[in-house]
């Protein structure tokens, strides 16, 4: 019989809330309450992500993302600033000593990658993964991925990018010299790419989630039964969200 995951669909919330659920998450697990755990969601309104260690002042245009409604938000996770637009998220909680889980960062890197991969090809895009933290297609990134380690818990999330503005995503983001702005734009275009552009057309967000769910069953050979956040879980998520993830101390800290 497979082992049974939890999986979370959370659909689309703000920056601080999806932020918030996932440290919840990572705290129940790390207290042995709830089994590993798969969500998928988006961003409601759209956000700027900054890795852990990044400068939100250094890294974001704050009065362009005023002026747009753009959110933004300081992760637990490293890595750096992410738009978040036309995306499926994902974030997976497991505990670090798990059998499916390697104890080499890299390695977990690319195992758990492996699922959003085969997720990818049950919707008929071939990809591979490019340590540390990259999944492309034809030559050009469609998924990002970042990691901590806390509590003896992995948590792993990433983006898969059904769609990409990167016009708008570096009107939000700073670029050090202005200068080469444009061929900066120029150039990630021609790295980034999204579902839509290598289909073609645009696939629902549920159907992406739904070849995700397949991808995850698939790599780690268990079953993803649908559940909730439970009350404590709720409970976290309000105070991590109100006095960590939406405060000002917080993502301004560096």
């Amino acid at each position: 019989m497979k082992e049974q995951w939890r999986l979370l669909k959370t659909n689309f919330s703000t920056a601080f809330t999806n932020m918030a659920v996932d440290r919840a998450v990572l705290v129940t697990s790390s207290e042995g309450k709830v089994p590993p755990t798969v969500r998928f969601y988006g961003w409601k309104p759209s956000a700027i992500s900054i890795g852990y260690f990044q400068s939100l002042e250094e890294e974001v245009d704050l009065d362009t993302c005023r002026k747009l409604g753009v959110d933004y938000v300081r992760r637990i996770t490293g890595g750096g600033a992410v738009f978040h637009e036309e995306e499926l998220t994902y974030s997976i909680v497991i505990p670090e000593a798990h059998p499916q889980i390697p104890k080499n960062i890299l390695k977990s890197y690319g195992r758990i990658c492996g699922a959003v991969m085969k997720g990818l090809e049950n919707l008929g895009i071939e990809s591979k993964y490019v340590p540390i933290n990259d999944i492309i297609t034809g030559g050009k990134k469609i998924s990002g991925n970042a990691q901590t380690r806390k509590a003896k818990i992995v948590l792993q999330h990433g983006t898969v990018l059904t769609d990409v503005d990167v016009d708008k995503m570096f009107s939000v983001l700073k670029v050090p010299n202005e200068k080469i702005k444009d061929k900066l734009i120029a150039d990630v275009k021609q790295r980034v790419t999204s579902i839509k552009h290598v289909l073609g057309k645009e696939i629902r967000f549920e159907d992406v989630a739904e070849a995700m769910k397949i991808g995850f069953e698939e790599e780690f050979n268990v079953e993803l039964a649908e559940g909730v956040l439970s009350k404590e879980e709720k409970e976290l998520t309000k105070k991590f969200e109100e006095k960590c993830f939406s405060a000002r101390d917080w993502n301004h800290r560096r």
